[in-house]
C-alpha cells in the first residue's frame, strides 16, 4: 500500500513537467488533418479540377497541334500544368491553412494547447511545417497525376508518347524553373492564408479572405486601368505593382526565355503595361545626351 500510494506523486509531476516536442505538434497536425473529411473532399475536388482541365484546356487545342506545332504543344501542356498547380493547388492550400489554423480559435482549442505547454510561436511554426508536407505531397501527386494524364493524351491523340521522349532543346529545364516559381506561389499563398487566419482569429474570415484575396486583386486591376484612362495619371497603373497575385502571375513570363512564351500566356497584360509605364517614366526622368 505504502509502495502505491508513493509512486503516484513521482508519476504525476513527471506528466506535469512533460512538453510537447515539436515533432509531435507536426504530426498532431498531419493526424487532424488526415480526419478531417472536409480536406479529403477538397482533395477530391482538386484532382477532378485537374482531369477537367485537361479536357477542356488541352483537349481542344493540343491534339491538333502536335503534328503541325509539336514545340508549341509541349509548352503548352506546361503551361496547364503549372496554371492548375497555382491556382487549385493554391485553393487547395488556402483552405486547408484557414482551417487547420482558424478552427483552433473558432473552437477555443487554442487555449488547451497553450495550456499545455506549447508556445504561440511553436504551434504557429508546426503547423506550419505541417502544412508544407501536405504542399509538398501536392505538388508530386499533382506532377505524378499530370504526367500520366499527358500519356494517356498523347496515346489517344497520336498513338505515342515521342513528343514527351523527344522534347526541344531546353524544355526541361524551363520546366523544373516553372516549377520552383510555382512552389513559391504556393509557398506565398500559404503564408498570406496563415497571415490572415491569424490576424482575424476567425476560421470564417481568414477562409473568405483567403479566397477572395486574388480575384480582388485582379478585378481591382480593371477599375485601376479605368482611373488611368479617366484621370491619365501613372499612379494607376504603377500601385498594381504592388499587388501579390498580379506579380506572381508576371513571374513566369519575366523569368522563363522567350521560348516559353505559349506555357507563359496567362501573364495579365495590366501588369506589362505598368512596366512599361515604369521605364518610359524613368526614361523622361534621365534622359540621353
Amino acid at each position: 500500500m505504502s509502495t502505491t500510494v508513493s509512486a503516484a506523486p513521482s508519476t504525476a509531476s513527471a506528466l506535469h513537467e512533460a512538453r510537447p516536442t515539436f515533432v509531435g505538434i507536426v504530426r498532431g497536425e498531419l493526424f487532424k488533418v488526415s480526419r478531417q473529411l472536409s480536406a479529403w473532399i477538397f482533395a477530391v475536388l482538386y484532382v477532378g479540377g485537374i482531369g477537367l482541365t485537361y479536357l477542356i484546356d488541352v483537349g481542344t487545342s493540343f491534339r491538333d497541334s502536335i503534328g503541325a506545332e509539336p514545340t508549341w504543344a509541349i509548352y503548352k501542356l506546361l503551361g496547364v500544368d503549372m496554371l492548375v498547380l497555382k491556382v487549385f493547388g493554391g485553393a487547395f492550400i488556402i483552405l486547408l491553412a484557414t482551417r487547420l489554423i482558424g478552427m483552433e480559435y473558432s473552437g477555443g482549442t487554442v487555449r488547451v494547447l497553450l495550456s499545455r505547454g506549447v508556445g504561440r510561436l511553436q504551434l504557429l511554426f508546426g503547423k506550419l511545417a505541417a502544412l508544407t508536407i501536405i504542399a509538398l505531397g501536392l505538388v508530386v501527386v499533382t506532377l505524378a497525376l499530370d504526367l500520366l494524364l499527358a500519356v494517356i493524351l498523347l496515346l489517344i491523340a497520336v498513338g505515342n508518347i515521342n513528343l514527351l521522349t523527344s522534347a526541344p532543346s531546353g524544355f526541361w529545364a524551363d520546366a523544373w524553373t516553372y516549377l520552383l516559381l510555382a512552389l513559391v506561389s504556393l509557398g506565398v499563398t500559404l503564408l498570406m492564408a496563415t497571415a490572415v487566419t491569424v490576424l482575424s482569429r476567425s476560421l470564417t474570415i481568414g477562409m473568405a479572405v483567403g479566397m477572395l484575396w486574388y480575384p480582388a486583386e485582379n478585378m481591382s486591376a480593371v477599375f485601376l486601368y479605368l482611373g488611368y484612362r479617366l484621370t491619365s495619371s501613372d499612379f494607376w497603373r504603377l500601385i498594381s505593382g504592388d499587388y501579390l497575385g498580379l506579380n506572381l502571375n508576371a513571374m513566369p513570363a519575366a523569368i522563363l526565355p522567350t521560348r516559353a512564351g505559349p506555357a507563359t500566356r496567362a501573364t495579365c497584360n495590366f501588369m506589362e503595361q505598368a512596366e512599361r509605364s515604369r521605364h518610359g517614366r524613368t526614361t523622361r526622368a534621365h534622359p540621353q545626351g
